[in-house]
Protein backbone atom coordinates (compact mmCIF):
# COMPACT_ATOMS: atom_id res chain seq x y z
CA UNK A 1 0.00 0.00 0.00
CA UNK A 2 1.67 3.38 -0.86
CA UNK A 3 1.89 6.23 1.93
CA UNK A 4 -1.06 8.51 0.20
CA UNK A 5 -3.33 5.17 0.94
CA UNK A 6 -2.10 4.04 4.22
CA UNK A 7 -2.27 7.90 5.42
CA UNK A 8 -6.07 7.80 4.41
CA UNK A 9 -6.79 4.53 6.13
CA UNK A 10 -4.80 5.79 9.15
CA UNK A 11 -6.98 9.07 9.02
CA UNK A 12 -10.28 7.26 9.26
CA UNK A 13 -9.29 4.81 11.49
CA UNK A 14 -8.80 7.87 13.97
CA UNK A 15 -11.64 9.81 13.11
CA UNK A 16 -13.86 6.36 13.85
CA UNK A 17 -11.81 6.29 17.04
CA UNK A 18 -12.15 9.00 18.19
CA UNK A 19 -16.33 9.02 17.55
CA UNK A 20 -15.96 5.73 19.44
CA UNK A 21 -14.22 7.57 22.31
CA UNK A 22 -16.15 10.77 22.67
CA UNK A 23 -18.92 8.51 22.70
CA UNK A 24 -17.63 6.59 25.90
CA UNK A 25 -16.43 10.03 27.26
CA UNK A 26 -20.48 11.40 26.56
CA UNK A 27 -21.89 8.25 28.63
CA UNK A 28 -20.00 8.98 31.48
CA UNK A 29 -20.03 12.50 31.92
CA UNK A 30 -23.62 12.75 31.29
CA UNK A 31 -24.42 11.37 34.61
CA UNK A 32 -22.52 14.68 35.74
CA UNK A 33 -25.25 16.63 32.94
CA UNK A 34 -21.82 18.09 31.24
CA UNK A 35 -21.21 17.29 27.74
CA UNK A 36 -18.18 16.28 26.69
CA UNK A 37 -17.11 19.55 25.28
CA UNK A 38 -18.25 21.63 28.38
CA UNK A 39 -16.28 19.62 30.24
CA UNK A 40 -13.01 20.58 28.04
CA UNK A 41 -14.15 24.38 28.70
CA UNK A 42 -13.96 24.00 32.45
CA UNK A 43 -10.77 21.72 31.79
CA UNK A 44 -9.02 24.67 30.02
CA UNK A 45 -10.04 26.78 32.76
CA UNK A 46 -8.77 25.06 35.53
CA UNK A 47 -5.44 24.22 33.55
CA UNK A 48 -4.60 27.87 32.78
CA UNK A 49 -2.05 29.71 34.53
CA UNK A 50 -4.39 32.58 36.30
CA UNK A 51 -7.87 30.25 36.41
CA UNK A 52 -9.29 32.60 33.86
CA UNK A 53 -9.14 32.11 29.63
CA UNK A 54 -10.91 34.94 26.71
CA UNK A 55 -13.33 33.05 24.91
CA UNK A 56 -11.15 33.01 21.89
CA UNK A 57 -8.54 31.31 23.35
CA UNK A 58 -11.06 28.69 25.16
CA UNK A 59 -12.05 28.24 21.02
CA UNK A 60 -9.07 27.87 20.20
CA UNK A 61 -7.96 24.84 22.99
CA UNK A 62 -11.42 23.00 22.51
CA UNK A 63 -11.12 23.29 18.63
CA UNK A 64 -14.52 24.89 17.75
CA UNK A 65 -15.50 28.61 16.84
CA UNK A 66 -15.47 31.57 19.05
CA UNK A 67 -19.31 31.91 18.44
CA UNK A 68 -19.92 28.29 19.11
CA UNK A 69 -17.65 28.97 22.96
CA UNK A 70 -20.00 31.76 23.37
CA UNK A 71 -23.15 29.51 22.69
CA UNK A 72 -22.04 26.67 25.42
CA UNK A 73 -20.67 29.34 27.98
CA UNK A 74 -24.21 31.09 28.05
CA UNK A 75 -26.22 28.22 29.38
CA UNK A 76 -22.95 27.16 31.96
CA UNK A 77 -23.38 30.68 33.21
CA UNK A 78 -26.78 30.19 33.90
CA UNK A 79 -26.14 27.48 35.41
CA UNK A 80 -23.78 29.19 37.57
CA UNK A 81 -20.85 27.42 36.67
CA UNK A 82 -18.36 30.10 34.59
CA UNK A 83 -18.51 33.65 35.55
CA UNK A 84 -17.41 36.82 33.62
CA UNK A 85 -14.47 38.46 34.83
CA UNK A 86 -13.38 42.02 33.83
CA UNK A 87 -9.96 41.93 31.81
CA UNK A 88 -7.63 44.03 33.06
CA UNK A 89 -5.29 44.67 29.76
CA UNK A 90 -8.76 45.16 27.37
CA UNK A 91 -11.70 46.44 28.62
CA UNK A 92 -13.60 45.40 25.59
CA UNK A 93 -12.80 41.53 26.29
CA UNK A 94 -14.15 39.90 29.24
CA UNK A 95 -12.64 36.78 30.86
CA UNK A 96 -14.22 33.54 31.33
CA UNK A 97 -13.34 31.73 34.94
CA UNK A 98 -14.92 28.41 36.69
CA UNK A 99 -17.23 29.69 39.85
CA UNK A 100 -16.79 27.57 42.89
CA UNK A 101 -20.14 25.76 41.74
CA UNK A 102 -18.03 25.08 38.78
CA UNK A 103 -15.07 23.91 40.05
CA UNK A 104 -16.91 21.30 42.39
CA UNK A 105 -18.49 19.84 38.72
CA UNK A 106 -15.13 19.80 37.79
CA UNK A 107 -13.71 17.81 40.03
CA UNK A 108 -16.56 15.14 40.42
CA UNK A 109 -16.45 15.43 36.24
CA UNK A 110 -13.00 14.47 35.97
CA UNK A 111 -12.99 11.31 38.74
CA UNK A 112 -15.32 9.81 35.50
CA UNK A 113 -13.62 11.32 33.08
CA UNK A 114 -10.00 9.62 34.34
CA UNK A 115 -11.99 6.42 34.95
CA UNK A 116 -12.95 6.16 31.40
CA UNK A 117 -9.46 7.16 30.00
CA UNK A 118 -8.01 4.66 32.52
CA UNK A 119 -10.45 1.89 31.02
CA UNK A 120 -9.86 2.99 27.37
CA UNK A 121 -5.88 2.71 27.60
CA UNK A 122 -6.17 -0.24 30.03
CA UNK A 123 -4.53 -2.66 27.48
CA UNK A 124 -1.33 -0.15 26.63
CA UNK A 125 1.50 -0.13 29.16
CA UNK A 126 2.47 3.75 30.19
CA UNK A 127 5.72 4.08 27.74
CA UNK A 128 2.91 3.19 24.76
CA UNK A 129 0.58 5.46 25.85
CA UNK A 130 3.41 8.14 26.14
CA UNK A 131 4.19 6.94 22.45
CA UNK A 132 0.93 7.34 21.07
CA UNK A 133 1.15 10.91 22.47
CA UNK A 134 4.27 11.82 21.07
CA UNK A 135 2.71 10.53 17.81
CA UNK A 136 -0.53 12.54 17.69
CA UNK A 137 1.52 15.70 18.15
CA UNK A 138 3.33 14.98 15.00
CA UNK A 139 0.31 15.47 12.97
CA UNK A 140 -0.94 18.37 14.12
Amino acid sequence: MNKKLLSAECVMHNVLQTSKISKRLEGQLSIHGVSLTEYLIMYHLDSSVLKTMRRIELAEKVGISASGVTRLIAPMEKMHLVEKEANPRDARQSLVKLSETGQKLFNDCSVSFHDCAAQLMGSLTESEIDKLMKLQKKIL
